[in-house]
C-alpha cells in the first residue's frame, strides 16, 4: 500500500471513546426532545438502553453535560436541563499565564471592539444617577494622568461602570474576564513598545461627551481614548 493512501485510512479512523460519542449522542437527544430550562431529562437506565451503552458510560457522560453546565441535580426532579454561566466556564481557563501569545492578542484586541462598539446602548439606558456615578468616578483620577498610562484600577472603575450601563449581564461578565487578560498584554512585552506620547480623550471627556453629545461622538472619541492601545498593534 502507498504511504499516502496508509495515511489517509490513518487520518479517517474514529479515534474518540464512547464516552465522547454518547455524550454527542446525548446532547441532540436532548436538542430532538425540545427540552427547556427546568425540564427533567430521561434516567440514567432509560438513557442507558435508548443508547445501548452501559449505566457507568452514561454516568459519566452526564457527568461532562454537568461539568459544562447544560444540566444540573434537582431534588424530586433527577437531572434538569439548565441555562449554563457560558462566561463563568470559560473564564476557569482564562489564565493568561497558560494561554499562547495569539489568543492573547486577540482577545486585547476584542476588548477594544468592545468599548468602541458599546455607545448606542449606553446612550439609550444610562440615567442621571449614572452620570452622577460616571463624575464621582473620574473625579478620584489624577488631574494629569500620563496619557499612555493603563491603570487597571482606573480602568475597572470607570470601563466597568459603562459596561454596567448597556444593561447587558452577559457583557459585564466578559469585560471581568477580559480585564486580566488585558493588563497582562499591556505590561508583558508581547505589543509593540509605547509610542511617543499622544493626546487622547480622558475619562472625563467621555463622561462630558455621554451627558451632552451623541453615540457616534462617543464612539469616536472612544476610539481616540483607546489610540495608544491601537498604535501598538499598528504602528
Amino acid at each position: 500500500m502507498a504511504i499516502n493512501s496508509l495515511m489517509e485510512d490513518f487520518s479517517s479512523l474514529d479515534t474518540s471513546s464512547l464516552v465522547d460519542k454518547v455524550e454527542a449522542k446525548l446532547v441532540q437527544l436532548l436538542k430532538d426532545q425540545k427540552l427547556n430550562v427546568g425540564d427533567s431529562i430521561p434516567k440514567e437506565l432509560e438513557l442507558a438502553e435508548r443508547l445501548g451503552v452501559s449505566r457507568t458510560v452514561i454516568r459519566e457522560a452526564l457527568l461532562r453535560l454537568r461539568v459544562m453546565g447544560l444540566i444540573e441535580s434537582k431534588k424530586k426532579k433527577g437531572a434538569v436541563i439548565t441555562s449554563p454561566d457560558i462566561f463563568g466556564i470559560i473564564s476557569k481557563s482564562v489564565n493568561p499565564h497558560i494561554l499562547d501569545q495569539a489568543t492573547l492578542k486577540e482577545m486585547f484586541e476584542l476588548r477594544l471592539m468592545l468599548e468602541i462598539g458599546m455607545a448606542d446602548f449606553i446612550f439609550q439606558r444610562i440615567t442621571p444617577a449614572d452620570i452622577k456615578e460616571l463624575k464621582q468616578i473620574v473625579s478620584k483620577e489624577p488631574d494629569a494622568t500620563q496619557d499612555y498610562l493603563f491603570n487597571i484600577e482606573h480602568e475597572i472603575a470607570f470601563h466597568g461602570k459603562l459596561y454596567e450601563i448597556t444593561g447587558n449581564e452577559t457583557l459585564k461578565k466578559f469585560q471581568r474576564m477580559l480585564l486580566p487578560v488585558f493588563d497582562y498584554v499591556h505590561h508583558s512585552g508581547l505589543l509593540k513598545k509605547q509610542v511617543s506620547i499622544k493626546r487622547f480623550v480622558s475619562h472625563k471627556g467621555l463622561v462630558d461627551i455621554i451627558e451632552s453629545g451623541s453615540p457616534e461622538m462617543f464612539r469616536n472619541a472612544m476610539r481616540n481614548h483607546l489610540e495608544n492601545h491601537f498604535s501598538r498593534l499598528f504602528e
